[in-house]
């Protein structure tokens, strides 16, 4: 005769439903942050070809503000979903593991939802720190598994509405019926947790929301450290460019009449300062003064149409965005300039010497640096 299966005994009073659905209730908006200010990254790298045209340049700390709310609420979210998941794992062990169809749908949706989250928490999160253990290419996959999650995440709550909403309040219907648990030890559960965002989400946050950078402990980047004070992600020997000679730079705008300019010319030209953000998808920003040349002034003068979408060529050898396109919004925009002096002093090599693009509310790998053609989209 077949042994009966005995699944294991958990006496711990918070693995309820109430403690589920109040972490529930916190977890949900920290992935909805995450999910819809990671859309807002993704379309502002890679546009389809109806919204290139019509990116908006203003505010110009826009995408400093959604990407920092993006890696902050996805860091935010880590400790949230341990103590979800500490709360419910005991239901792995319910016996029989399959009910029915229904039962067997609802724990394969669960399987796809932590699997995915858990997934989008750990790439996302090394990401920040630039390190990518893996062999696949960390932008396609991560946006295509938060779709995924984002799926999963909305089919668990239509399974579990029933007891979402039972549990929802502390008075609401349905709860007396449930085992006493200690309420105090779920209040400190709670306010351990709180503690445990609140701590991650100050010694991090600060790389973005630079009023709070002395508190910066475990953030990757920290935003005035960097060559003149300023982060950087790609140095010049990285990109393979190296320090370009002066006397050898050259600028070529291409358009009805193109021309070249040296860097001479360029610096002869008027200039115009802007202080602007840069904000990588890292999650850290730093605002700074930049001076240089406007991109509209250089694009007139070659007789490129004002409707007409930029590509921004720089001269590194080697990495990824190499090249970026502007919409006429941006390319159009007073502020954005082709950058040749950072803080009053010029560029150093690391930050795009002799020229680079800064432009308003724009993702910080598009602020192409060591800018050597500037070209009309066909």
């Amino acid at each position: 005769m077949k042994p009966r299966v005995t699944p294991p005994v958990f006496k711990g009073g918070l693995h309820d439903a109430r403690t589920a659905t109040v972490i529930g209730r916190w977890l949900g908006p920290a992935f909805a942050v995450c999910f819809l200010t990671g859309l807002v990254s993704h379309f502002m790298q890679h546009p389809p070809g109806w919204l290139a045209d019509d990116l908006p340049s203003r505010p110009v700390w826009g995408y400093r503000l959604t990407q920092g709310l993006h890696v902050a609420s996805g860091i935010a979210a880590i400790p949230l979903l341990l103590a979800k998941l500490w709360t419910v794992y005991p239901r792995l062990f319910e016996w029989p593991a399959l009910r029915s169809v229904r039962h067997a749908l609802e724990r394969l949706s669960v399987a796809v939802l932590v699997a995915g989250a858990v997934f989008e928490l750990a790439t996302g999160l090394l990401n920040t720190a630039q390190w990518y253990p893996w062999p696949f290419s960390f932008v396609p996959v991560h946006y295509a598994v938060g779709w995924l999650v984002v799926g999963a995440l909305l089919l668990h709550i239509a399974v579990k509405s029933p007891e979402i909403r039972a549990h929802w309040t502390r008075r609401s219907p349905g709860t007396l019926a449930l085992p006493a648990v200690d309420e105090p030890d779920r209040r400190s559960l709670l306010a351990a947790l709180t503690a445990a965002v609140g701590a991650v989400t100050l010694t991090t946050v600060g790389q973005s929301f630079t009023p709070l950078k002395g508190f910066i402990l475990f953030a990757p980047r920290h935003p005035d450290k960097g060559p003149q004070t300023l982060p950087v992600n790609r140095t010049a020997a990285a990109a393979g460019v190296g320090r370009i000679a002066h006397e050898e730079y050259r600028l070529t705008v291409a358009g009805p009449r193109p021309y070249t300019l040296t860097l001479d010319e360029l610096r002869a030209l008027p200039q115009h300062e802007v202080e602007l953000p840069i904000a990588c998808v890292e999650g850290w920003s730093r605002s700074a003064r930049w001076t240089g040349v406007r991109v509209a002034d250089l694009l007139e003068r070659a007789g490129v149409p004002e409707q007409a979408r930029v590509r921004v060529v720089s001269l590194q050898l080697r990495g990824g965005y190499r090249v970026s396109e502007m919409g006429h919004r941006h390319a159009r925009d007073p502020l954005t300039l082709l950058a040749l002096r950072l803080n009053g002093e010029e560029l150093d090599p690391d930050h795009g010497y002799p020229a680079r693009l800064i432009a308003p509310d724009r993702p910080g790998v598009l602020q192409t640096k060591w800018v050597g053609r500037l070209e009309v989209v066909a």
